[in-house]
């Protein structure tokens, strides 16, 4: 492990927790309400990963075959939240070995953080409900600061939280959005290949490690990534 290391930041979704069946299930709510085609578990994977926002429009542009307009998202995100806290951990899962790699790493000293599009309203009871929310000493959701992943702010505001110099922090993730935001941080990253990174594979934006489970990030840190 880097000698310097003092702080890892942790995507949520497709990185901890397997939520698109959730996702999947509120966001067919919401176009079945709406009098929209329904869509595939496979095809919310493809959409996931910039924030609710994005997903819905890009469902509703979907079933629709065209751009769906702002006035229609704003109409239509407060029917999805409605159904998402309905469906939050219904049929969601931990992807494994999950808590005790997360232990292990709080047992070496290092402070953990989940940095994540969700919005926050959801990212704490999601954490909750897995028994990972005593794990975290800080956790920053897509709306919490005036920025989001790829955009380096949440990066840089736990590095200014907990004082860190920017090889003290590694960035953790399965999609493209929290590699570019590491490098916009300048902080070294880990892309994980099992989550939601819209199919292409996550060592093509070039984190310092490439993980293929969870567990795996330890032996990285072992052999100094």
């Amino acid at each position: 492990m880097s000698q310097r290391l003092k702080a890892i930041a942790f995507d949520l979704d497709g990185t901890l927790v397997d939520s698109v069946p959730d996702l999947a299930a509120a966001t067919n709510c919401t176009l079945s309400q709406l009098g929209l085609k329904t869509c595939s578990d496979d095809e919310v994977r493809t959409w996931v990963g910039n924030g609710a926002r994005v997903l819905l429009s890009r469902a509703m542009s979907h079933a629709l075959a065209r751009e769906v307009s702002e006035a229609e998202l704003n109409a239509a995100m407060p029917v999805f939240f409605d159904f998402y806290e309905q469906h939050l951990e219904r049929h969601s899962r931990l992807y494994p070995d999950v808590i005790e790699t997360l232990t292990a790493l709080r047992q070496r000293g290092l402070k953990l953080a989940v940095v994540t599009n969700k919005p926050h309203r959801f990212t704490l009871p999601l954490l909750r409900a897995f028994g990972l929310d005593e794990l975290f000493e800080l956790v920053l959701g897509g709306d919490s600061l005036a920025k989001m992943k790829p955009d380096p702010l949440p990066l840089e505001h736990v590095r200014a939280h907990w004082s860190l110099e920017r090889d003290e922090l590694l960035m953790v993730g399965d999609s493209r959005n929290d590699i570019l935001a590491a490098k916009a941080a300048g902080i070294a990253s880990f892309g994980l290949t099992y989550g939601y990174n819209y199919g292409e594979d996550i060592g093509l934006c070039g984190p310092e490690a490439v993980c293929n489970s969870f567990t795996e990030i330890l032996s990285r840190l072992d052999a100094g990534y």
